[in-house]
């Protein structure tokens, strides 16, 4: 085999496959890179067997043929190369010869052939959505999924088509975020989990353009993402998702709109008196007009008043900080409305056309809290 591309073609297409390169396998071949130039084109093909990459590289193929070489020692030295046109030739011995100006590598490479394919999708029914909304809606969800794996459906996040609407969930068990779109067409209803990790590579792929367009498939098992010459193949996660309507009252006490910003800056002041770890609540007062946000831990306290419209009765609250700022930050709406029943009961905060909603469970706080 013998091709040649340019240095920063080959650097994009390595990057883009290293998403799917395991850190740990028992299995060496899933470290590689495929290198597939036995057609009229160049591809690269990774594969952890739970997400699978295939990219399509610019370049010329002057032998035709193919080979597996180690992902991060071929990044890692293509990214170090000058940038000019770089050759990759391959003997029998299944050694590779990396060429670019006057630098030379010689790396081993193993046969393609005991490489593991990426499964092979029934395109049918395709779901097309810009990547600009699609990387939107997995940047205003994903913080809400959960770290660890004793529930493997909270560490993904369920894609749902139903009454032509787009409706991306997460949930870890303290918050739940919602996004909604409305879809140009008609399609089938689904219901799948994809996987965390999968959203997040994703995310780093797209190219967040609104211009730009990447096709959806679904099938038993998989979800395929196609976009600028890359194909995504991820395992889905099996399960029957929570049924989170019933969570999802619109009835409340109290309603209140306030800035965003204002809001976002003060919770954030507030958890400079926090050390990373301390579970130490952020105390809310809503009374009259003006929201009253308190701290207190072992660092010092702080106190702080806001402007709001309130609607409904004066309440005392408490919520992990940390859990309102990262939906805060997600949200682009210059005034917000939160909505509020008791202090045990999540608040919520959401958009008039419901386009995403935050539920957000308070935590107890003691009297001696309260002032």
């Amino acid at each position: 085999m013998k091709i040649i591309c340019s240095k920063n073609s080959l650097l994009k297409s390595v990057s883009i496959s290293l998403k799917a390169v395991p850190s740990k396998t028992t299995m060496p071949i899933l470290e590689c890179i495929l290198i597939d130039a036995t057609t009229n084109q160049i591809k690269f093909t990774t594969n952890d067997m739970e997400l699978g990459i295939e990219t399509i590289v610019e370049g010329t193929i002057e032998e035709k043929g193919m080979i597996a070489l180690d992902a991060k020692i071929l990044y890692e030295i293509i990214r170090r190369l000058p940038d000019n046109d770089v050759t990759i030739k391959t003997d029998d011995k299944l050694t590779a010869i990396i060429t670019c100006e006057k630098a030379k590598f010689t790396i081993p490479g193993k046969s393609g052939e005991d490489f593991a394919y990426l499964p092979i999708i029934e395109r049918e029914e395709c779901l097309t959505v810009s990547q600009f909304t699609l990387k939107e809606m997995i940047r205003q969800t994903i913080f809400s999924i959960a770290a660890n794996e004793t529930n493997k459906l909270m560490t993904g996040e369920l894609f749902e088509i139903k009454d032509n609407c787009l409706k991306i969930v997460s949930l870890d068990g303290h918050r739940i975020a919602i996004r909604r779109m409305e879809l140009k067409k008609d399609y089938s209803d689904r219901k799948v989990v994809v996987p965390g990790k999968t959203l997040n590579e994703i995310s780093k792929i797209l190219s967040g353009e609104i211009d730009d367009l990447v096709n959806i498939y679904f099938s038993k098992n998989h979800i395929l993402f196609e976009f600028d010459q890359t194909i995504v193949v991820s395992r889905l996660i099996e399960g029957e998702y929570f049924r989170i309507d019933q969570m999802l009252s619109s009835d409340y006490e109290t309603k209140i709109s306030i800035n965003k910003k204002e809001f976002l800056d003060c919770i954030d002041r507030a958890t400079l008196l926090v050390r990373e770890g301390e579970k130490k609540p952020i105390i809310i007062e809503i009374s009259d007009n003006t929201m009253e946000l308190r701290i207190d831990s072992a660092m010092g306290s702080m106190d702080e008043n806001i402007d709001i419209i309130k609607e409904g009765k004066d309440i005392l609250i408490g919520f992990n900080p940390r859990f309102l700022i990262d939906a805060l930050k997600v949200i682009d709406d210059e005034t917000i409305s939160i909505y509020l029943v008791n202090p045990k009961a999540p608040c919520f905060i959401r958009d008039d056309d419901e386009n995403y909603t935050y539920l957000i469970l308070p935590v107890n706080i003691n009297q001696n809290q309260t002032r």
